[in-house]
């Protein structure tokens, strides 16, 4: 019994994440966190446009708390939104933002859309980063392309820093998946090491108190 509750707790969890997702509208939102506490429920949207999350005088987040209420029976949900000043570091927005601009253009501009969002990447100062489209792309066969840039960790305790999200876009040829991976400049790796002038200067020191090991001659006595 305790698993089924826990599936229909999880399942509930995902629905009120894409109500929220489909109301607001697609490329406006990142990510719905969802927090319990003893005053009530607290739905935090992160978004990088709050002013339409928002509306006018608070109109759209009163509708989106109706929509809880009513649909999924919470008692006192309280919706809390959290900025996010740098949208071009954010995957799930990125990856909106070309899965939009594929279903409005076109797949076969999938390339400019891809390099252009590369370049707004690194141009925020991402330290790495991957885009991959998968779909009939541009002929009718499907495959996968991929752009990347920078350093990107795909294994070990560091992959687990870089920020992933993927979306997909209905396109006339077909259904295009897009996958976006970005390791933001502040991302703590462990196994980067620093070249500094305090680094420098110990390897000089730990040189000159290196002592070259003295070097035995041998005599060699000749038979007389």
């Amino acid at each position: 019994m305790e698993e089924r509750k826990t599936v229909k707790f999880k399942k509930d969890e995902l629905a009120i994440k894409e109500r929220m997702k489909s109301e607001i509208g697609k490329g406006k939102i990142s990510k719905v966190i969802i927090e319990y506490t003893p005053m009530g429920e607290k739905i935090i949207i992160s978004t990088s446009k709050p002013g339409l999350v928002i509306g006018r005088g608070g109109e759209k987040i009163q509708f989106l708390t109706e929509v809880l209420k009513k649909d999924f029976d919470l008692e006192n949900p309280h919706i809390e939104i959290d900025e996010i000043t740098e949208p071009d570091l954010d995957s799930q927005l990125v990856a909106d933002d070309i899965a939009l601009g594929l279903e409005r253009f076109g797949p076969l501009k999938f390339k400019v859309l891809a390099y252009r969002a590369l370049q707004r990447i690194m141009k925020a100062g991402a330290l790495g980063t991957e885009i991959r489209l998968s779909g009939k792309l541009p002929s009718s066969r499907a495959r996968t392309w991929r752009f990347s840039q920078g350093y990107l960790k795909k294994a070990g305790d560091n992959a687990k820093v870089v920020d992933r999200a993927q979306a997909k876009a209905q396109t006339k040829p077909g259904t295009v998946g897009v996958k976006i991976s970005i390791l933001r400049p502040g991302a703590i790796l462990k196994d980067k090491i620093h070249i500094g002038e305090t680094l420098i200067a110990k390897l000089k020191e730990n040189k000159e108190n290196y002592e070259k090991p003295k070097t035995i001659k041998k005599t060699i006595k000749k038979k007389k």
